[in-house]
């Protein structure tokens, strides 16, 4: 999988390294460049393919957000997280209505900083591509995801991170028919009862269906499939 690309812009030099540094310890993420004015930001955009900005808001040339509405004005829609001392809630505003994926105050800690850069990637994961989404839970987790949140309360001893695998597995599977629990188990490298309790509860949930599947000896076995 290709690393997610981004630009630092921090016009403070030692916070830009810093910010670079973090970035390069999350596993996935790239630092593609650094800018220290919007001008240079602005330059970066136009000669190197970027995924997502880092941005300070207090340029020694601009605004940050004007930096944003240039990006918009010129049809770019690169991701921002804006990395910023401010705390105006109509700054906070303004940064949403441009498109602005999350806000991170400063001073943060490595932590916070990696658990919003791996938001994002989740986000990003379930927003590729142009096919249309199958029902409603998929943009509900798609935008959890994003703002660090979870839509439903998984069921004691289930986490979301195998529970997306799961779905990707079934969505990766035959349009035509579904898949039983020890299929999905063998494609996911788990055991047949640790995919079933999965598939169990999104059926249970809606967000797939389960159906007898007939032809061998002995019980029929259940197939599953995403709605």
């Amino acid at each position: 999988m290709t690393d997610i690309r981004v630009l630092v812009v921090e016009d403070e030099p030692l916070l830009a390294e810093a910010h670079a540094a973090y970035t390069e310890r999350v596993e996935g993420f790239a630092v593609s460049g650094v800018a220290h004015t919007g001008q240079q930001a602005l330059a970066a955009l136009r000669s190197t393919p970027i995924d997502l900005i880092l941005l300070d808001l207090h340029l020694p040339d601009m605004f940050g957000l004007d930096l944003c509405r240039s990006l918009r004005g010129a049809g770019l829609t690169t991701d921002v997280l804006v990395v910023t001392s401010a705390r105006d809630l109509a700054v906070v505003r303004s940064a949403v209505s441009l498109g602005v994926t999350h806000y991170l105050l400063k001073p943060f800690t490595y932590a916070a900083f990696r658990e919003k850069l791996l938001g994002y990637a989740r986000y990003r994961a379930q927003v590729q591509g142009t096919a249309p989404v199958a029902a409603q839970h998929e943009i509900d987790r798609a935008l959890a995801s994003l703002r660090g949140t979870s839509p439903v309360t998984l069921p004691k001893g289930l986490d979301q991170g195998t529970l997306d695998l799961v779905l990707g597995v079934l969505r990766a599977g035959d349009d035509t028919t579904g898949l039983s629990a020890t299929e999905v188990a063998a494609r996911m490298g788990a055991s047949r009862v640790t995919a079933r309790r999965y598939l169990e509860h999104l059926a249970d949930t809606g967000q797939v269906t389960r159906t007898p599947r007939y032809g061998g000896p002995g019980r029929p076995e259940v197939e599953y499939r995403q709605i």
